[in-house]
């Protein structure tokens, strides 16, 4: 298992990728803490903990990858790589959350730029994310990475070529998002995953 030191002055963690056998505690516990407001945003509006609970065993039973930001050995962010089986056009699609104690600390970034690394390695050529067209640092963010957002029903959806990339991240670095933008960015659900909250709230066709 690959162990990451952050080298940053804004960040003290670790990045790593969970096995199978963490992924349902390590990523539940992290998705529990998130404040209401993060858990509003990141879940469309879904908080309550027994949702989060289903989630948490769903994504560590459907191949999803997650990559963890830890500190002081307790996941404070995550990444999520959910595999392209789960989607109807097998795009895969990604997700991320920071819990509020360490936003402002370029955690998205570092979270952003591991997670396009793995995808890499598993040959995946797109991805997609998407965003309330309302969120702009969360648009900032994805464009940072190379994505080419469009707008429809209220959602900036985006895809990423990384056939197009010769770098993780194609803005240079004086296009870094600001620390208020990175705060406010990692707290939102894909589309995909949007219809699977519906599914699990029994307002849709189970899978």
């Amino acid at each position: 298992m690959n162990h990451h030191s952050i080298r940053s002055t804004r960040v003290k963690g670790t990045v790593r990728t969970l096995s199978q056998q963490e992924e349902l505690p390590l990523l539940r516990d992290h998705l529990l803490r998130l404040d209401r407001s993060s858990r509003h945003d990141r879940f469309h509006g879904f908080i309550d903990d027994s949702f989060i609970r289903r989630y948490a065993e769903r994504c560590a039973n459907d191949g999803t990858v997650i990559i963890a930001y830890f500190e002081d050995g307790v996941v404070r962010g995550a990444a999520e790589l959910h595999p392209p089986e789960q989607s109807p056009d097998a795009q895969p699609e990604i997700a991320f959350s920071v819990e509020r104690s360490v936003r402002r600390k370029g955690v998205g970034s570092i979270l952003f730029r591991k997670l396009i690394a793995e995808a890499r390695a598993k040959g995946y050529t797109n991805l997609r994310i998407t965003t309330g067209a309302q969120n702009d640092a969360m648009r900032a963010l994805a464009t940072k990475f190379g994505a080419h957002l469009t707008f429809r029903h209220g959602e900036s959806t985006g895809s990423i070529d990384l056939t197009e990339q010769s770098q993780p991240e194609k803005a240079p670095a004086a296009a870094m998002v600001t620390p208020v933008e990175a705060a406010r960015a990692l707290v939102n659900m894909n589309r995909a995953y949007w219809r699977m909250v519906m599914q699990m709230s029994g307002w849709g066709r189970a899978a």
